[in-house]
């Protein structure tokens, strides 16, 4: 790394200039990028996407969207049937599949009052789901006007269903921009509290470029690849987080080498000789952690670990080829007012460090005592979309779905399964089978849709069953699995369409993998930290510690979210009661990444002090008081991007910030400053063994 250092400082006005004209590109591509990431979360092939296609090639409906749900409340002494000479003409110039009361003539339609009736409206789709959304978002918002208008004086009209609950009554939130600038202005003020000095802006400037960058480059991996839109939230947020950790780790040890004697220039070499190593270890361990997601058999997955991979990656080039350039043009000019000074390992960190030292096994216990009980919970994880209590808290569709509950209609109708039979086969055998269930209600759609009345079809019959349980319960999806196999029991070659099915089938293809993921994983990290560390018994603890870490997020997720312990004290929204199918991979790709810089830059520390003489427990002393106060600081940063990010109208925005933001905490406090110097502590000159073999294998001088 000195050598590379050397390289740096000799090129360092074209390595200056190549940044700039980065970030200047950078900021333009951050203007234009959103219009060429991929909104969809579909996942083809599986049998709920055979059967949604099916719908949308033949009905021109659905697009793997639930219905609208239009609720009508009629004012007392007005039946539905005299309601009927104003209502039906209305429902029937509903844009899309209109199924309801008056054209099925089926009285499930109605509420116990007598007064309370619904609708379901499948609305245009053309098979791209952002697109489906937008149709779907703005017929919700003027149905209500239109119903109104053509229904009886005193009617209350409302529209309900997931899409209009997912998006109404959680407030305008913030765009990605605004809060990755909630995220830089708590950071700033971390860093301030750490350097005591203007160098705090250098990590900023450092985040800046690296961000920026990162956006030029997934601008250009979107012209040969779909990239998935939460990538440019990865970029925003968790690139301001991953390279503040890399520059705070940098500029903290060259202060280190000045406050010792070194000149400017040799301070940035033995810097980056040091915890320069680091930081090309850690970037590298992040970006296998992302990349791992290309195991998974999913196009938007892949994406998310290709374009996630990048933001540390760019974010290690930025620190290790402009950060040095800064330091020795203007580093000792902006190190001022140095309220802080890096001479001494911190007091409070040494003074901690020993206590662990000195009761190892009390230390381990507790942290123990914390992530174990985190983990067990997370063995109770639900993946399934939220309830409909926890999308809304207020609005028309709030309202609606308030309707239909008074009314005694269960809020399962606002995810009907539809059911496509072959042509020429029994409708009535579907009809029978889904009664059996007990089901909410079964209606075969007989009459053909507007303006195709004499056109010739071969359309496939369509029944509509309406479920009591959502689909985002696990009695909703236990039922949902079970009717779509006695439908293709009773009518072979039978298609149905249903969220509550699509998730089951997407968390079976998504996770069908996971135990490869997480074999490939293991052993690479293994391989890279043993190489680093030169040592077996770390690398191994690394990878076990970081798993229960992220069991420990995991566990918390279930605890505040699914069982509500939290989610409605902090944001006033009830138990979710499952966590959507894509956030605990995710959650694991990132956390076992990001977590694993803590690792690096402790561990590194240590085995630096050890290489100098140190015994083990001294190392660990100094290791952690040198490093303890940066992991947190970085873990505050971190912490403080994650709720910016949470503060996003979206619940499952919400949900996904959590699970980041407990792990990172947890991590950085319990796991780093607690478990693993307890264990360093309690393994003392085994952690630095590395046999001869080994050491072959891996080309590196072995550990006695």
């Amino acid at each position: 790394m000195e050598r590379f250092s050397r390289f740096v400082l000799a090129k360092r006005r074209a390595i200056a200039a190549l940044w700039v004209v980065l970030l200047l590109g950078g900021g333009w591509a951050s203007s234009v990028l959103s219009k060429h990431l991929n909104q969809s979360f579909t996942i083809a092939g599986t049998p709920s996407a055979a059967a949604s296609d099916a719908l949308v090639a033949q009905y021109h409906v659905g697009g793997g969207l639930d219905p609208l749900v239009p609720v009508f409340v009629l004012p007392p002494g007005v039946t539905p049937e005299a309601a009927r000479a104003k209502l039906e003409p209305a429902l029937a110039a509903v844009p899309g599949r209109v199924v309801d009361y008056y054209n099925s003539g089926n009285r499930a339609f109605l509420g116990a009052d007598g007064r309370t009736m619904f609708a379901l409206v499948f609305t245009p789709a053309v098979n791209d789901q952002v697109k489906d959304a937008k149709v779907q978002t703005d017929a919700a918002r003027v149905l209500p006007r239109r119903l109104a208008a053509a229904a009886p004086a005193g009617t209350q009209v409302h529209v309900t269903g997931i899409t209009p609950l997912s998006s109404n009554g959680n407030g305008g939130g913030n765009g990605v921009l605004a809060e990755a600038l909630l995220g830089a202005a708590g950071a700033l003020i971390v860093l301030a509290f750490v350097f005591g000095s203007f160098l705090a802006l250098l990590p900023l400037m450092i985040a800046a470029v690296s961000i920026l960058s990162s956006y030029l480059v997934v601008l250009l991996l979107s012209e040969f690849m779909k990239v998935q839109a939460v990538v440019q939230y990865m970029v925003g947020l968790i690139g301001l987080g991953v390279a503040i950790d890399y520059s705070l780790l940098l500029v903290t040890r060259w202060r280190e080498e000045v406050a010792h004697g070194a000149d400017n220039e040799t301070a940035v070499h033995r810097a980056m000789a040091t915890a320069g190593r680091a930081v090309l270890v850690s970037g590298l361990t992040v970006a296998l952690g992302l990349l791992s997601l290309i195991v998974v058999p999913i196009q938007f997955m892949r994406s998310i670990g290709i374009g996630g991979m990048l933001i540390p990656v760019v974010s290690v080039a930025v620190t290790l080829t402009l950060l040095p350039i800064a330091l020795t043009g203007f580093g000792r000019r902006l190190d001022w007012p140095r309220l802080r000074h890096e001479d001494k390992p911190s007091r409070a960190w040494t003074a901690w460090a020993r206590w662990v030292v000195r009761h190892r096994w009390i230390a381990a216990g507790l942290a123990l005592l914390v992530l174990v009980p985190l983990a067990v919970a997370a063995l109770g994880i639900h993946e399934g979309d939220p309830t409909t209590d926890s999308l809304a808290k207020s609005g028309d569709a709030r309202q609606g779905l308030v309707a239909l509950r008074t009314a005694d209609i269960p809020s399962g109708v606002l995810n009907p399964y539809v059911v496509l039979t072959p042509p020429n086969t029994s409708g009535s055998q579907v009809t029978v089978s889904a009664i059996s269930h007990g089901l909410y209600a079964a209606i075969a759609v007989t009459t053909p849709p507007p303006g195709t009345e004499k056109t010739p079809t071969t359309r496939w019959p369509m029944t509509v069953i309406l479920p009591s349980d959502e689909a985002a319960t696990s009695q909703g999806q236990h039922i949902a699995k079970l009717t779509r196999t006695e439908f293709e029991h009773a009518v072979p070659g039978t298609l149905v369409a249903s969220s509550a099915l699509a998730n089951i089938d997407n968390i079976h293809k998504m996770y069908g993998q996971f135990p490869l993921l997480l074999a490939v994983l293991a052993i690479l990290t293994f391989l890279v930290l043993a190489r680093t560390f030169r040592s077996l018994l770390l690398p191994a603890k690394a990878v076990l510690a970081n798993l229960l870490s992220v069991a420990a997020a995991y566990g918390g997720m279930v605890l505040i979210w699914q069982d509500g312990h939290g989610s409605h004290a902090i944001w006033g929204i009830p138990a979710t009661g499952g966590i959507p199918f894509w956030i605990p991979m995710i959650v694991f790709a990132f956390l076992y990444g990001l977590s694993m810089d803590y690792e690096v830059f402790i561990l590194s520390r240590m085995r630096e002090e050890f290489d100098a003489g140190a015994r083990t427990d001294d190392a660990v002393v100094v290791g952690l008081g040198r490093t303890g106060r940066l992991v947190t600081s970085a873990a505050l940063i971190l912490f403080l991007a994650f709720a910016a990010l949470a503060s996003a109208p979206s619940t499952f925005l919400k949900i996904f910030a959590t699970g980041l933001g407990i792990g990172i905490l947890l991590d950085a406090t319990v796991v780093r400053a607690l478990l693993v110097p307890a264990l360093v502590s309690l393994f003392g000159r085994w952690n630095w063994v590395l046999p001869a073999w080994a050491a072959r294998l891996l080309r590196v001088e072995p550990s006695p």
